[in-house]
């Protein structure tokens, strides 16, 4: 082991492991073994037990609370048998191969986000590492793995934030996908949660009832509290765990505007830039608040749903729940979104009810991660439908042409790369009944905004999350993939990547937008100056009608069809394509 972890089991050489729990107002706590006598635990100051006792890798491990039930260790390094058995003494020694591997810097990053039990768990993602490589990916970015209840998850309904699930693979398997990885020149990131547990099998409440807030609740259940010092510990060397355990090279923060504490994230980022020193590591958030304080200095960048929204509204013409918040003016939000990062930086959001962000205009492009799809935006639709299946095919390849060959960061989502027209879908596998209804019922009060979700006819079409089907109605179709359709998208893909990843790519850092503004209603012009001198012009027109659109300095770099650069060369872009100049520096 690289760190000393407080918390868990940390195996010696001599065949010995360390047990440490954080279990303040427990009058005792016992070390079970599933071979061997049990082991009452010493009580050290600050509310902690710990015991170091004979127990080589492998060995499976519990432990007994003196006033409560027996548990597993919330920092278990791997489970056998769920949430609820036994957890096990893991070994991280790794023959690994790529050791000189360095992450690139994060303005190049290109991310792919996944989800592993979609792709057959960690082998059956290393599968597909050539394949992401060739098409000009540089980063893959998992959703959570830490251990959940039952057969099928998210991944954000994990409770043992340490383990990888079983479902996956063994930590080896993790291990020997991230070392493949770095071989194919791929970084890894990962999606981790520290702003709640799951519904089922977190045994906090029994173990330290100080682990939670009594006075602030967030949509799932009790906030965690992180004034508590073993709390905040917990969650930053579970990153620095990932980080160095299985050299994972970056992190996304889910739902950092649910963590109830000013000063965490900062200690967070503080924490692991020192542990991480001299490798380029990638912190990223997902937070909702919009607060470019937060990527100032401590985090590299954040999803920007607003971009997605706009793009979707464009695209689709809705205009339901959080859609209403770009819906008056999509092409005029996403030119502003081109230019200075956010949509919303102080104004009011209709859908929250109350002013949303702050300036963003003076970060650079990268600090924000722009896509055209994510798991949420597909998944939390009430048939998990993709744009694919909702717009208009020229106007996904003048989005896909904006998003990645735009400044700002950007992210595939699995199947993006060839127009994956398979809806992706909520899904849990939880055991118990009764929670599967709960969840069910959960999902359309979340969603009632959208119609349906609150149809008794469109109701009766949505599928069970609970419902192994489901699952398995989310898996990329091998078959889709082969169609003449998609490794045409394919092929456009990966003609896009080429040129941003060799003709943008070394000159993305020190990137600024030079301005970007609506062409018509529903198409925009934009402008940015790269770190060269270069200068990359984008127009798109995401409407059914020719615009006005005279040309830019420098060479065609890419268009989203044959006919593009002809018809501006004549004064129109046409209907729902894109194209993109790059003249060179002076």
């Amino acid at each position: 082991m690289s760190h000393r972890y407080s918390f868990g089991a940390l195996p010696g050489q001599d065949g010995r492991t360390r047990f440490r729990l954080w279990a303040p107002g427990q009058p005792g706590v016992t070390l079970q073994r599933r071979d061997a006598p049990d082991q009452p635990m010493r009580q050290e100051p600050d509310g902690w037990w710990s015991a170091e006792v004979e127990a080589p890798p492998g060995t499976r491990y519990r432990y007994a609370l003196g006033n409560g039930p027996t548990v597993p260790d919330p920092a278990s390094h791997a489970q056998d048998g769920d949430v609820d058995g036994w957890s096990v003494v893991v070994d991280h020694a790794f023959a690994w191969k790529n050791t000189d591997y360095a992450a690139p810097p994060w303005p190049r990053a290109v991310v792919y986000e996944l989800h592993a039990g979609a792709m057959g768990g960690f082998r059956g993602i290393m599968r597909e590492l050539q394949r992401l490589a060739t098409l000009g990916v540089n980063t893959i970015e998992i959703m959570p793995v830490a251990d959940f209840a039952g057969t099928a998850n998210w991944g954000y309904d994990g409770v043992l934030p340490y383990a990888p699930d079983e479902t996956y693979g063994t930590p080896e398997d993790l291990k020997a996908l991230v070392d493949a990885a770095h071989g194919h020149g791929i970084a890894v990131m990962l999606d981790v949660v520290y702003n709640h547990f799951g519904p089922a099998g977190n045994y906090w409440h029994s173990i330290a009832p100080d682990f939670f807030r009594k006075d602030i609740h967030t949509p799932w259940g009790d906030a965690i509290d992180f004034r508590e010092k073993p709390v905040r510990d917990f969650f930053i060397e579970n990153a620095l765990f990932w980080l160095t355990e299985y050299r994972i090279d970056g992190l996304r923060f889910d739902a950092v505007h649910a963590i109830a504490d000013d000063t965490f994230l900062q200690e967070l980022s503080a924490r692991i830039r020192e542990a991480t020193e001299g490798r380029n590591v990638y912190l990223v958030l997902e937070n909702e608040t919009n607060d470019a304080a937060r990527l100032e200095k401590d985090f590299d960048a954040q999803w920007n749903d607003d971009v997605h929204h706009c793009l979707h509204v464009l695209l689709t013409g809705e205009h339901d729940a959080y859609y209403a918040d770009y819906a008056d003016d999509p092409a005029g939000h996403l030119a502003r979104a081109m230019q200075s990062g956010f949509v919303y930086q102080g104004e009011t959001s209709q859908n929250l009810g109350h002013a949303r962000g702050k300036p963003s205009g003076h970060l650079p492009p990268s600090a924000f991660v722009n896509s055209l799809q994510t798991h949420d935006q597909v998944g939390n639709r009430a048939l998990g439908e993709r744009i694919y299946s909702l717009a208009p095919a020229d106007g996904t390849r003048a989005a896909m042409l904006l998003l990645l060959l735009s400044p700002p960061v950007p992210m595939l989502f699995m199947g993006d790369e060839y127009a994956l027209r398979k809806p992706f879908l909520f899904f849990t596998g939880f055991p118990s009944a009764d929670l599967a209804k709960a969840v069910r019922e959960g999902r359309r009060k979340e969603f009632a905004r959208f119609p349906a979700f609150n149809d008794p006819e469109k109701q009766k079409k949505i599928p069970d999350p609970n419902d192994p089907a489901t699952f398995e109605a989310s898996k990329p179709d091998p078959e889709e993939h082969q169609s003449e359709a998609s490794l045409h998208m394919e092929s456009f893909v990966s003609t896009l990547l080429r040129a941003r990843n060799m003709r943008l790519g070394p000159h993305l850092a020190g990137a600024q937008s030079l301005g970007a503004g609506k062409l018509g209603e529903r198409g925009l012009r934009a402008v940015w100056r790269l770190g060269d001198g270069s200068v990359l012009t984008i127009a798109a027109q995401f409407g059914p009608d020719a615009v006005p659109c005279a040309g830019a300095e420098g060479h065609v770099l890419a268009e989203s069809r044959e006919d593009v650069a002809a018809s501006v060369n004549e004064g129109t872009l046409p209907p729902y394509s894109a194209i993109a100049w790059l003249k060179a520096a002076a």
